[in-house]
């Protein structure tokens, strides 16, 4: 692709670094910027550089969040004795898009995955067991994606607290096998998550 202005081409290959973005798409973005206002792309990039160097991360759930703690923690009408264990933070989105989940979250920030290298001390499961090991929390739903990888991760949370009497559970299969839970459509997840079932059932399928 041959570019008349170096600038517009360096624009062009920063937005094309964004999944699903490819050059063709990113050039006809950063053309249409160029129509706006500035005042319009100005707006753009100033809340785009506030949000990278002001968002957080819950300590408690690890939700992105504009506090220490987010809203949903914060919340006293949820039921915190209630954690739903999810993937990534869009999971928790679509989940309360649903309006069918009163409790509390933990995002664990991905799934186990030893081919791309990804192991249980890089996502947050410690925090999630010591969590568990106080003694307050009734309850684990496990909603990660219903493929190998998501399997595998509820299984090894599953192991560590074998030791630790708590009703743990996962949401029932409406979510096609190899599915991802953010495409689910909000009917299907949300009777998912009302229609769990015991995970020890689920282990035979492992």
């Amino acid at each position: 692709m041959e570019f008349s202005s170096k600038l517009l081409e360096k624009a062009v290959n920063e937005m094309a670094q964004l999944p699903g973005i490819g050059k063709r798409t990113a050039l006809r973005l950063v053309l249409h910027l160029l129509k706006q206002p500035s005042e319009q792309t100005h707006y753009l990039s100033q809340a785009l550089t506030i949000m990278r160097e002001e968002i957080k991360f819950c300590k408690s759930c690890h939700n992105i969040s504009d506090m220490d703690l987010c809203e949903i923690c914060n919340n006293p009408n949820r039921n915190h004795k209630l954690i739903c264990v999810v993937e990534d933070v869009r999971d928790v989105m679509a989940i309360e898009n649903t309006n069918q989940f009163k409790g509390i979250y933990h995002v664990l920030g991905g799934k186990i995955s030893p081919i791309e290298g990804v192991g249980p001390s890089q996502l947050n499961i410690a925090t999630l067991i010591e969590k568990v090991k106080l003694g307050e929390i009734e309850e684990l739903i496990f909603a990660l994606s219903s493929t190998m990888e998501g399997d595998t991760t509820n299984f090894y949370i599953f192991k560590q607290l074998k030791e630790i009497n708590i009703k743990t559970s996962t949401i029932a299969r409406g979510i096609a096998v190899g599915d991802e839970l953010e495409y689910a459509d909000e009917v299907t997840l949300g009777r998912s998550i009302v229609n769990r079932v015991p995970f020890e059932n689920t282990l035979k399928n492992i």
